[in-house]
């Protein structure tokens, strides 16, 4: 279909809409690049596409899409064995969770059957997942700027020397500028760096008196920063350590890579089946949001669109409109003032096949049926003639001389304002011809007109009708309530009068009205009269009729509550008698054996008991068949069951012995877990919500086992994850405090807790 077409439909305002329900930006790309299709089974596939992700949407909320970033350079440089950075790697670790986490979301559903999306289950079974990979990148790639000591035993080594020789450091320099030899020409009693080396703060007065090298001077002058020549080796040796430690980093990143040489033909495939699940459950949820049905597609070449709403228009405000064309008369033509909505008729027409033909619900009642044409054509208003100097007359003949040339019997054709900007005689004649034409070839037409011959030529031909929107005289309004089959009314004269104009002009013009004019408008006036007595009655019957079937439902769900309530209570009566019935069994059944076990001498007594009571309860049993229990049968029972209680006192000695050894086994399990819970723990990759919960339970454990301090690796990233958790901790009730990591200890990375 011709993209000039498109927008004249303002399908392109449609396609803005459907982007805003896109997650990702890939998403995004194939909404941008989405065209109608004009093929039956193809729309119907869409559709059912749109209907799985709808119901899916419906069972289990949103599908788990968020925004992902752009691996597309990541995947090339990988296909080239190139070795790629941190923040590449964890873009490709949290693709790769994204990707676990949509799949999960639909094959390890148990509350769903699967083979109710069998096009869904489709695309969902094709999604690769590598958890191993995944989770090793998080492990070792705290954030983009922050690799874990532990990424290999070389880096960890390298790493353990540098905090030896940062410590020796400090310990120099905190002698230093302790010193009461030196402290007099320190500007501030602290070790800071500058050029990645250690250095203490002097006045400027005493440069001369330290023995080093100056790094760096203050702004003011007054202090310079100053590395002592006792320390020179050791940060020589440090600035070494950082050398070996970058590239130790960077193998540890090229064996990453490496790692994912062989997959990028997976993470392609992911990146389009999660590019087409996106718009898939972004057309669900916009046709959700459009209140938007499934329309029925029919093979007889007709359009009946049923309270059609246009989907640009506040549904809150729209006016809906019923269009039904192709079965009596294949070219509906209507007539009506400017402000009548005709135009808004026609795009409202042809913006509900293309949103049905691209996989989108179309916002009208059930029942609402459709033909998949092979193109749509479309010449409404006059922007072409602006941008080609043409006049309007000349601007809409160039489209529909396209249009006539390559229409077929299985097209749409879309008219507005057909034959204006022309001689009104000319202009009605070209009109007339052009819709005969169309309609000799098999093509369905809508057209918009102003010519009182095209209205009347809708009268008497078959194959054409007339349609009008409503207008209400006494406030000079319309309804834009579209009339099928009543032909549009000038309304000059009546809003003429209405307005005011003089009755002596207003007489001159009726009596210059030929009388073959006045007859057809007065008939048209009567048919058009009819028709809304018609509608309001049929209106007043319809809701009679909903009333009446509402209160048979209404009935109908009342019958029903009250029959379930019904056997709700005969089947709390059973389940209530088969409960008294197991426990008499089993109270009796526990009343005789301890009186075996307590006294030998009157076995036959517990035994004659046991007998009696089973007798009972074959009573009990047959009266509860009907739903009946027999009370005092229960209570003979219950007095009977309460037989010498003093027999089983016997056993409270073994309960003793048996709580010792539970205390043993619960201080040995203490022992156990203290030997085992580490000081540790890596939330990283994690939201908010899974890292406090983690968090949680291992603060619980570390309390138990009187660990303390611990760290909370959370990396820095945005913040927005440490943030979160020292709000956490701040209620906490193990914690006593907490602190971002110093240098040496993962700094902004990490979170060293004290625990009470």
């Amino acid at each position: 279909m011709n993209t000039k077409y498109l927008n004249s439909l303002e399908y392109d305002k449609i396609i803005h809409n459907l982007n805003t329900y896109c997650k990702t930006y890939m998403g995004i790309e194939k909404s941008n690049n989405l065209f109608p299709v004009f093929e039956k089974n193809k729309v119907i596939n869409l559709l059912n596409l749109t209907k799985e992700a709808s119901s899916l949407i419906y069972r289990k909320g949103n599908i788990p899409l968020s925004d992902i970033a752009d691996i597309s350079l990541c995947i090339k440089s990988l296909e080239s064995n190139g070795i790629l950075s941190a923040l590449a790697l964890l873009n490709i670790a949290r693709f790769l969770k994204i990707s676990r986490e949509v799949r999960e979301y639909f094959l390890s559903s148990d509350d769903i059957d699967l083979s109710t999306y069998p096009k869904l289950y489709d695309l969902f079974d094709l999604i690769y997942t590598n958890k191993n990979i995944e989770e090793k990148i998080f492990s070792i790639i705290l954030d983009e700027n922050t690799i874990a000591d532990n990424a290999s035993p070389k880096l960890n080594s390298i790493r353990r020397q540098s905090k030896k020789l940062e410590q020796d450091i400090r310990d120099k320099l905190n002698n230093i500028i302790h010193s009461s030899s030196y402290s007099k020409y320190i500007m501030e009693p602290i070790v800071t760096i500058r050029e990645n080396r250690y250095v203490i703060p002097i006045k400027e007065e005493y440069r001369s008196q330290i023995k080093g090298f100056i790094h760096d001077v203050s702004s003011s002058g007054s202090t310079v920063f100053i590395e002592p020549i006792s320390v020179f080796e050791l940060n020589n040796n440090i600035t070494n350590l950082k050398i070996e430690e970058e590239i130790e980093i960077e193998k540890i990143l090229a064996n990453l890579s490496a790692m994912l040489y062989g997959y990028t033909e997976n993470l392609k495939s992911n990146i389009d089946i999660l590019g087409d699940l996106d718009l898939i459950f972004a057309k669900a949820k916009y046709s959700i949001e459009l209140d938007g049905v499934f329309p029925k597609i029919n093979d007889e070449k007709y359009i009946n669109l049923i309270s059609a709403r246009h989907p640009l228009i506040d549904k809150n405000i729209v006016v809906p409109i019923g269009i039904s064309i192709g079965h009596e008369y294949s070219t509906l033509v209507i007539t009506g003032p400017n402000t009548g909505g005709k135009t808004v008729a026609l795009k409202t027409t042809g913006l509900l096949l293309l949103m049905a033909y691209s996989g989108i619900f179309i916002p009208a009642k059930e029942g609402s049926s459709i033909y998949v044409f092979d193109n749509i054509y479309v010449d409404i208003g006059d922007e072409q003639s602006i941008q080609e100097n043409l006049s309007t007359f000349s601007a809409h003949m160039s489209n529909i001389v396209e249009i006539t040339n390559n229409v077929s019997s299985n097209s749409l054709v879309l008219l507005d304002e057909l034959g204006s900007g022309t001689d009104p005689i000319e202009g009605a004649n070209l009109a007339i011809s052009i819709l005969k034409y169309l309609y000799d070839l098999g093509v369905i037409s809508l057209a918009t007109t102003h010519y009182q011959e095209l209205k009347n030529y809708c009268l008497t031909t078959n194959g054409f009708q007339n349609a009008s929107f409503e207008f209400d005289i006494d406030n000079l309004k319309p309804t834009y309530k579209l009339l099928i089959g009543i032909p549009g009314k000038s309304n000059a004269f009546a809003i003429s009068k209405k307005l005011g104009l003089n009755d002596n002009i207003l007489s001159l013009a009726n009596s210059l009205m030929k009388n073959d004019d006045i007859s057809i408008e007065e008939l048209m006036k009567n048919i058009y009269d009819n028709k809304l007595k018609i509608e309001k009655e049929k209106e007043e019957i319809e809701k009679n009729s909903n009333q009446i079937e509402a209160l048979r439902k209404s009935l109908e769900i009342e019958n029903n509550k009250q029959k379930e309530k019904q056997d709700r209570i005969l089947n709390d009566a059973k389940n209530d008698a088969r409960k008294i019935i197991e426990s008499a069994k089993e109270e009796a059944n526990a009343v005789i054996k301890e009186l075996n076990n307590a006294d030998k001498i009157n076995l036959s007594t517990a035994n004659n008991l046991r007998n009696k009571l089973n007798d009972k309860l074959k009573d009990v049993v047959a009266t509860s068949s009907n739903n009946k229990l027999n009370l005092e049968a229960l209570k003979e029972l219950n007095n009977k069951f309460s037989l010498k209680n003093s027999t089983i006192d016997s056993n409270s000695n073994k309960s003793s012995k048996n709580t010792s050894k539970s205390s043993v086994a619960f201080n040995k399990g203490n022992n156990f877990k203290a030997q085992n819970i580490s000081s540790e723990i890596n939330v990283i990759g994690m939201n908010v919500d899974e890292a406090t919960f983690v968090i949680d339970k291992y603060l619980d454990d570390c309390a138990i086992t009187k660990l303390s301090p611990v760290r909370i690796v959370h990396g820095k990233g945005t913040g927005k994850l440490r943030e979160g958790i020292h709000k956490y901790l701040k209620t906490h009730p193990h914690v006593k405090s907490f602190r971002l990591g110093t240098f040496g200890e993962g700094e902004m990375g990490v979170t060293v807790v004290e625990l009470n």
